[in-house]
Formats: C-alpha cells, sequence, structure tokens
C-alpha cells in the first residue's frame, strides 16, 4: 500500500458517499487563489466532523483553527437554526478568506469567527460565561495542544465531544527522541488524554489524500 492507493480509496469514498458540493468545493477554490497552504481536513474527514456533531445533537460548537473555513463549513451544516458556532484564527488573511466562505455558504450570521492568538481568544470566551460547547474541533499550532485541551475542558459540560486532529504525525509521534515542535504537541496530546481524570478517549490512526496521521476523540465525563 502507498499514498497513490490511500488517494484512490479517499477518491472511492468521496465517489460514493458524498455527492458533489459546489460550495464546499468553491470554499477549496478559495484557499487555493487566496494562498492558503492546502491543509484542510479532506471530504471524508469534513464530513466524519458533520457526523459526530448531529450524534451529539450539538447546539453550540467551538473550533480552533480556521484556516479557510472548509472544517467550519461542514460542522455549521450540523447545527439546527438556533445553532451557534465560533471558530478561532491566528492569521488576518486566513480570516478575511474564511468570511467570504462563509457568505457563500450562507453561514456568515451563524459563525462567530475571532481573529487573533487563539489562547487569548479562549481567555475571553472563558471570561464571557457564556453557554458550554457540545462539541471542540482542535486544528490549529500543534505545541499548544495541551493548552487547547485544557480550554476545551473548562469551556465543556458533561458529554461534550473533543477532536484533537495530526496526532500520528506520519507515525513520528512514536519518536521519544524527536524534537519537530508538532511531534512534541501531538506526544503532549496522548499525555494530557491519558492523565485527565476528567476524558475518556482513544485515537485513530488514518491514511488518505492527506498522507497517514490521525486524529484524537474524548467525550468529557460526569
Amino acid at each position: 500500500m502507498n499514498e497513490k492507493t490511500w488517494s484512490a480509496v479517499d477518491d472511492y469514498i468521496v465517489d460514493n458517499l458524498l455527492p458533489a458540493d459546489t460550495v464546499l468545493e468553491a470554499a477549496l477554490r478559495s484557499n487555493r487563489s487566496g494562498g492558503l497552504p492546502a491543509i484542510d481536513v479532506s471530504p471524508a474527514q469534513g464530513k466524519l466532523l458533520y457526523l459526530l456533531a448531529r450524534m451529539n445533537r450539538a447546539k453550540r460548537i467551538l473550533e480552533i483553527g480556521t484556516l479557510g473555513g472548509y472544517s467550519t463549513i461542514w460542522l455549521a451544516r450540523a447545527l439546527p437554526k438556533d445553532g451557534s458556532l465560533v471558530t478561532l484564527e491566528l492569521d488576518p488573511h486566513h480570516a478575511d478568506v474564511a468570511r467570504v466562505n462563509f457568505k457563500v455558504a450562507g453561514f456568515a450570521d451563524l459563525i462567530d469567527l475571532r481573529v487573533g492568538p487563539a489562547l487569548q481568544s479562549l481567555e475571553a470566551l472563558g471570561a464571557e460565561k457564556s453557554a458550554p460547547f457540545d462539541l471542540v474541533f482542535i486544528d490549529a499550532d500543534k505545541p499548544n495542544n495541551p493548552n487547547y485541551l485544557a480550554w476545551a475542558m473548562r469551556l465543556s459540560r458533561p458529554g461534550t465531544v473533543i477532536v484533537c486532529d495530526n496526532v500520528i504525525r506520519d507515525g513520528a509521534v512514536l519518536d521519544e527522541s524527536g524534537r519537530d515542535p508538532n511531534v512534541e504537541g501531538a506526544r503532549a496530546a496522548f499525555s494530557f488524554l491519558a492523565k485527565e481524570a476528567g476524558l475518556e478517549g482513544t485515537a485513530i490512526q488514518t491514511v488518505g489524500a492527506k498522507g497517514y496521521d490521525g486524529f484524537a476523540i474524548a467525550i468529557v465525563g460526569q
């Protein structure tokens, strides 16, 4: 097996289970024309996020790491009419591209896009003391994974689902001696999940159009 096969299987999944979607395809084109890095979740992964939100009957969603808003649109589609989504993005240019994509998708009024360092935005969210989130998707700078997971717990309720992306890093997560900050962030996510009594979680390896990686998923306990 190789990446060519993984990508072909991803194409097969999309062809069979994900009908053509002009809105999402337009968002990816917009991201490319805006010069954003091609690190969006794959279509199959986006659909998985959508299904997880639907399964949890999520009404409030928090996303840490917007990029151009491709995954955000998937999550927004899972919300009921009275739902809300807060997404955090560091880069102002990425945020500008995302705003256009949200408008085209019809979610400009539903999505609260906050620009700036995510930890500062999370501090502000905590100070607002608003209702807890039902699902949190973490896909931002990997060295801050444990900080983002800690904030996800503070802003959650029993039953909140937390998804943390890119925790396998092409298998490099096994390298205890490695000094790649992204790998160290992935290992830190595992350490946090292992030590935090208030979370029950696991991790799944994935292969596909995005290569070899994986995500951790956890649920907040009582």
